[in-house]
């Protein structure tokens, strides 16, 4: 039987930009912030939006923000002490887990970590988002919507209709309740009346310093579930500079 033509081995030199050549910059990028800073923080973002992380981004500009797949990170870290970059820095390969990012900084723990207990910014909830409340709206109309919009609020499952040119809700109406998950229908309706339920935060799981090498902090969901009760002045207690 002739070989067929597919049939061909091809080079990993030869792969696109997306490929082999991308994964050795992401690698001599993480290397590159391991040597220019002196901490590295392990974190968790919860209700991710690409704009406010360009935001936060901009604020922190002295610092770096990485986001990658985290069988390169870990590569790039090192995944035993033989191979690790930094001393203890394969300790941080290895809770590489899950949806997380790192920021690579050389600002004291303690104001880091003060820094992510009070950064909080409301936004709108999407699909999937299990809510922590309930809202209903009570019959009658509804003046703060123009009557053009009534179409597509009965298309999105809210009993309204026009009356004298008014949207109207002809019976009460349960938009979410608490602990329900949204639909994509629920999410607009949220968004058009103006309630952000969704909150973007960063949540720390881990830490680790030249000095001190790596602590873990958290688990991922505890990060993203206790940041608010987080103690900043004993977790800073190791590595106050």
């Amino acid at each position: 039987m002739p070989k067929s033509k597919r049939d061909k081995k091809i080079s990993l030199t030869k792969t696109s930009k997306k490929g082999l050549a991308l994964k050795q910059q992401i690698i001599e990028d993480v290397r590159n912030c391991v040597e220019k800073y002196d901490r590295i923080f392990l974190i968790s973002v919860h209700n991710m939006r690409n704009s406010k992380l360009k935001d936060v981004r901009g604020d922190w500009k002295d610092s770096r923000f990485f986001f990658g797949k985290n069988k390169v990170i870990a590569l790039a870290f090192g995944k035993s002490p033989e191979n690790e970059t930094a001393e203890g820095l394969y300790k941080l390969s290895a809770a590489l887990k899950g949806q997380c990012g790192l920021l690579f900084t050389n600002r004291s723990k303690k104001e880091v970590l003060q820094w992510m207990k009070e950064y909080k910014e409301a936004d709108y909830a999407r699909s999937g988002f299990v809510t922590d409340e309930t809202i209903i709206l009570p019959e009658g109309p509804m003046a703060d919507f123009p009557h053009s919009i009534e179409p597509h609020l009965r298309q999105l499952g809210m009993p309204t209709a026009l009356q004298k040119g008014v949207v109207t809700l002809i019976k009460e109406y349960v938009v979410c309740k608490k602990g329900q998950t949204l639909s994509p229908e629920q999410a607009r309706i949220l968004k058009l009346l103006g309630k952000p339920l969704a909150t973007f935060k960063l949540a720390p799981i881990g830490v680790f310093s030249k000095k001190h090498g790596y602590k873990q902090l958290a688990s991922e969901d505890d990060a993203k579930e206790n940041i608010d009760q987080m103690d900043v002045e004993e977790t800073d207690e190791i590595d106050n500079t």
